[in-house]
């Protein structure tokens, strides 16, 4: 999604009224960070809007990029958010084969998170397609990317094949090399 260096085409403050709409939104997607919200996103912060390319904004306080959010899809927490605050969203692990096509930008397929290394969540844990997901690396404490799932864990356990995300903010990728001084 953000291979390329991204260059913030235009900043604008956020009203206060859609600013704590996209506080709700975060917590209802979200129920993690309801504990760090006031942390994550304090009432009285003065929220931006960075339009980016593909018609993603990308949302900021003080210069720290807290969230993004397609045109069509739900607010996605940046990876620097994610790694003040680990717990605030599930997550799956990919074994070490995989770390270095998730790195480069590459599809994630099942066979990084079935094999010996990976983990998904138990059945009564399971998560469903189109949820978002943190996903860690085998031996590795960070977080390396984040995305929407497009097959539920359970799914995924039974095919053993197949793409579970097909796009998301990594390390390395624009969106996090982005500076917004």
């Amino acid at each position: 999604m953000f291979k390329k260096d991204i260059p913030p085409s235009n900043r604008s403050k956020v009203k206060s009224s859609v600013q704590r709409g996209l506080r709700q939104k975060l917590l209802e997607t979200y129920p993690g960070l309801e504990p760090f919200i006031e942390d994550v996103m304090p009432k009285k912060a003065s929220l931006e809007a960075v339009k980016l390319p593909d018609r993603v904004t990308l949302y900021t306080i003080d210069s720290t990029p807290l969230f993004f959010q397609p045109i069509d899809g739900p607010p996605v927490p940046h990876l620097r958010l994610i790694h003040a605050y680990p717990s605030a969203i599930p997550t799956i692990q990919i074994d070490r084969g995989a770390i270095r096509f998730v790195l480069s930008g590459a599809t994630l397929m099942a066979p990084g998170l079935t094999s010996p290394g990976g983990r998904l969540p138990d059945a009564e844990h399971a998560l469903e397609a189109g949820q978002i997901v943190g996903v860690k690396a085998e031996g590795k404490e960070e977080i390396c990317m984040v995305g929407m799932l497009k097959v539920g864990t359970e799914e995924i356990k039974s095919k053993g094949k197949g793409v579970v995300i097909d796009e998301g903010h990594y390390l390395g990728d624009g969106l996090w090399r982005m500076h917004l001084d």
